[in-house]
């Protein structure tokens, strides 16, 4: 298969005017003035082509665009990208972060070999330099981004790598915005990895294959743990709900933990926080199968596990300092003679049983589980995430992550983590009004409710596995795939939950210094 594409990502200290690049990235408002010191600079050695391309209409600083001005023997750069910022007033790191993947895009596109990003410079010292780094570092990570492994030779063209830097002219600054690019790096290249992951399909990643690329993930680390449960031990254990929906797949189904115990003396402490994800490998729906139409992107219900896969990674190579389990239960969900039926009752890992009423409402019958395992491990906090229902895709659409929770400041911690990585979610009920259709006459639960508030229902059954925990549910259903290619990235998976997570998880850590 094909490498994905290589980013190195960096600092320099250098005159942007003699900076020598192939792509030089600077960044405009749609409703300045006129030119920033920086871009004047740059102007007069291009003898007023940016102004001339301002006066003429053909850039407006709008968000999400950008135009290009060819450079000449009085700069370095070959081209210079003009990327929008849009208004000035409403600017946040996720516009930075924007800005990044806007210019990694359009440098690959571009065939350009070394990238220089300036984009910082036009936000002053409205934001902390680390800051900044990271976030361009985030998103230059992701713009750059091409799923093109089994694209065989150079049928695309794109070049095998992508070096960036970050400019500017003070060393002071530049040793902050390095910081921050170190930690970008890191967390951009997890998600990258998770898009990847996601991205291949069914008959590459099935339970077996990511669980041993989650012990691969492990061996590559000194922090991280990996144990794999197999059927066998799910059978003695009595994991009713992932060993229900596996039953019918000959990728038998997998139950696999990953612990992260930080080094030195903290690494003595359990670890008290549990990340619990859907990996789906691929959903068929089982025998209440699904519509033919689209069926190929199911191979994306295992992007929650991914996105916790991804998340431990982050937390390895950062090194933070608090214990984290990532659990990751894995089922194939395909109909045959040994499926699971609409109307079987299931004993769930917790001793709750369960009954199927529609076997398209897997998820939460193997997140069950792996939320009952997280509370066994004495877990104060849960956050589970998952591609869970089409209903949160119908309520919030492809613009954010359902959230849900029974504890208010955890839901405030994920809030501002959502805030600062640029994931957005959005809080949704899960009360006793909504737990009340889950009920059964004939079992404890059901898998489904009412056809109104899918979504909401669906996270109301899982409190129900959580005990005193502190628990949130992320619905990522609808952002975790870009159907088309954006602004800002190519098509696929998005990779979305691993930003979030790891930003919750660092402020977490911060907060116990």
């Amino acid at each position: 298969m094909k490498e994905i594409m290589d980013v190195k990502l960096g600092t320099r200290t250098a005159d942007l005017r003699e900076y020598k690049a192939d792509m030089l990235a600077v960044g405009l408002y749609c409703d300045a003035k006129g030119l920033d010191k920086l871009t004047k600079g740059l102007d007069r050695k291009l003898k007023g082509a940016i102004d001339r391309l301002i006066r003429l209409g053909d850039f407006k600083g709008k968000d999400g665009t950008g135009a290009v001005v060819y450079g000449n023997a009085k700069i370095g750069a070959k081209r210079v990208l003009l990327v929008g910022l849009g208004e000035k007033k409403k600017v946040t790191l996720d516009t930075i972060r924007k800005a990044s993947a806007y210019a990694a895009k359009q440098s690959v596109e571009m065939k350009a070999k070394t990238l220089g990003l300036a984009l910082h410079s036009a936000f002053g010292a409205r934001f902390d330099p680390a800051a900044m780094g990271q976030a361009c570092a985030e998103g230059t990570c992701f713009g750059s981004y091409r799923y093109d492994e089994f694209v065989t030779g150079n049928g695309n063209g794109r070049l095998g790598s992508l070096k960036v830097e970050l400019i500017d002219s003070y060393t002071a600054r530049t040793k902050e915005l390095k910081k921050g690019v170190l930690k970008g790096a890191i967390v951009g290249k997890a998600q990258n990895y998770a898009r990847t992951i996601a991205n291949r399909p069914a008959n590459v990643i099935y339970p077996a294959t990511l669980a041993a690329e989650a012990k691969k993930l492990a061996r590559g680390s000194s922090t991280l743990k990996c144990t794999v449960f197999d059927e066998r031990q799910m059978i003695e254990k009595g994991m009713g709900g992932v060993l229900a929906v596996g039953s019918g797949s000959e990728h038998r189904p997998k139950f696999i933990v990953l612990k992260h115990t930080p080094a030195g003396k903290t690494g003595r402490t359990e670890a008290k926080i549990a990340l619990v994800g859907k990996a789906i490998t691929f959903d068929s729906g089982g025998i209440s199968l699904k519509p033919a139409p689209n069926m190929e992107e199911m191979k994306f219900d295992k992007s929650g596990g991914i996105a916790v896969l991804a998340t431990m990674k982050a937390v390895a190579e950062l090194g933070l300092p608090i214990g984290v389990y990532g659990i990751i239960p894995s089922a194939e969900n395909v109909p045959s003679g040994t499926s699971y039926r609409p109307g079987d009752i299931i004993t769930t890992y917790s001793g709750k049983t369960v009954e199927v009423q529609n076997t398209d409402a897997e998820g939460r019958m193997i997140l069950c589980d792996g939320l009952s395992y997280a509370v066994r491990q004495k877990c104060e906090t849960v956050i589970d995430v998952a591609t869970l229902t089409g209903a949160c895709l119908v309520a919030l659409g492809r613009y954010m992550a359902g959230l849900m929770g029974n504890d208010d400041k955890l839901i405030k911690q994920l809030q501002k983590a959502s805030q600062q990585s640029g994931e957005k979610v959005w809080h949704l009920p899960s009360g006793e009004e909504y737990a009340k259709e889950m009920k059964s006459k004939i079992a404890d639960l059901k898998n489904i409710g009412s056809r109104w508030g899918g979504a909401c229902t669906a996270a109301a059954f899982l409190r129900q596995f959580i005990g005193d925990a502190k628990w949130a549910h992320l619905d990522i259903a609808g952002v975790d795939v870009f159907q088309k290619p954006t602004e800002f990235s190519a098509e696929g998976s998005t990779g979305f939950g691993v930003r979030l997570l790891t930003t919750y998880l660092a402020n977490l850590a911060a907060a116990k210094d």
